[in-house]
């Protein structure tokens, strides 16, 4: 590593990225938020005086033109992902975009052939990911000591429907529940299996109040071998966001498997033979080390593990949980 760090663009002022993504970001010892940029050039000044960034910009258009950034950061909503991560690409930028990285796997493919030509990395913001407390579940998977896979259990639901203005509910911009929060389950079974499914079945709700969208889902992912994942993702329910691993001889209890803060601690559990053993994970700020996945790979010291075709692979999936849900019908993959 160099002692060079990434100076990084934020492409919108979306509530993530304020509340998040940038503190994450200027929390690491390779990489700068240098420039942020909305379409209201009072929006991005407000933001940047807020969060200590030194350059705004009144169009997306000026920032990409930016050749002093290395990384351009995208929280806009779901529907602009393509567009804007092609048009960073050709600009020659980095791009770590929010997830769902598109509205559907022929999106995706889009855009990583856009970086793959462009020769920049593309990743997709699923900031758990890169806590090293999925390692160490994994590692427990592997050591047996709960047996056999049985199945895994998960969730993430939150209650926002009052607020009917939100992105979250406009059908075209990519809104509803699974896009939102259910795309975690799915791609933390994926992560933990190591495989695909193969076929999806889902039962949802979706809310006419709400542009149609669906705002709550209830699934099951079936793999290989009788596995399955069983989950439900909501944006009307209380909020929750468990994971749970079974085994022929023990469980893994994850209480909160995608937020962690102040509130909601990374530690998890093992029962297995008779035993519960609390694992302690030390505290990780995960887009602190998002970031620093993104230097890694950018600098070359470390290719991504979770690079463009994974991303690819969870669209298909999502696509398929749509459909299910859509149509009220099993969905082969």
């Amino acid at each position: 590593m160099t002692d060079k760090k990434l100076r990084w663009g934020i492409l919108g002022c979306a509530g993530i990225a304020k509340r998040s993504v940038i503190p994450g970001v200027q929390a690491s010892r390779w990489n700068e938020v240098a420039a942020i940029a909305s379409r209201n050039i009072d929006k991005a000044e407000e933001t940047a005086k807020a969060l200590q960034i030194s350059t705004a910009y009144g169009s997306y258009e000026e920032l990409l033109a930016d050749d002093s950034l290395d990384v351009i950061y995208i929280p806009l909503p779901n529907h602009l992902h393509m567009e804007w991560t092609i048009r960073a690409a050709e600009a020659g930028k980095h791009i770590l975009c929010e997830k769902p990285l598109a509205l559907n796997a022929e999106e995706a493919a889009r855009m990583a052939e856009a970086c793959e030509k462009a020769g920049v990395q593309l990743l997709e913001a699923f900031m758990y990911r890169w806590d090293s407390r999925y390692d160490k579940i994994k590692e427990i998977i592997d050591s047996g000591e709960i047996g056999e896979l049985r199945g895994i259990r998960s969730a993430f639901t939150f209650n926002n429907a009052k607020d009917k203005g939100n992105v979250r509910y406009r059908k075209e911009w990519g809104g509803g529940s699974l896009y939102d929060v259910g795309c975690y389950p799915i791609s933390a079974a994926r992560l933990l299996l190591g495989e695909e499914p193969v076929a999806a079945t889902v039962q949802a709700i979706f809310s006419p109040e709400h542009d149609d969208v669906d705002m709550m889902a209830s699934g099951l992912l079936e793999f290989e071998g009788g596995v399955s994942l069983t989950f439900d993702c909501g944006m009307w329910a209380a909020f929750r966001n468990p994971l749970e691993v079974l085994g022929t001889e023990g469980i893994i209890e994850v209480p909160s498997a995608f937020v962690t803060n102040a509130q909601n601690s990374g530690n998890f559990y093992v029962s297995a033979r008779g035993e519960r053993r609390l694992v302690e994970v030390e505290a990780v700020n995960a887009y602190t080390a998002q970031a620093d996945a993104m230097y890694r790979a950018v600098t070359g010291t470390e290719a991504p593990r979770f690079d463009s075709q994974d991303a690819i692979r969870n669209m298909k999936v999502i696509d398929a949980c749509l459909k299910s849900a859509r149509e009220r019908a099993r969905i082969e993959l």
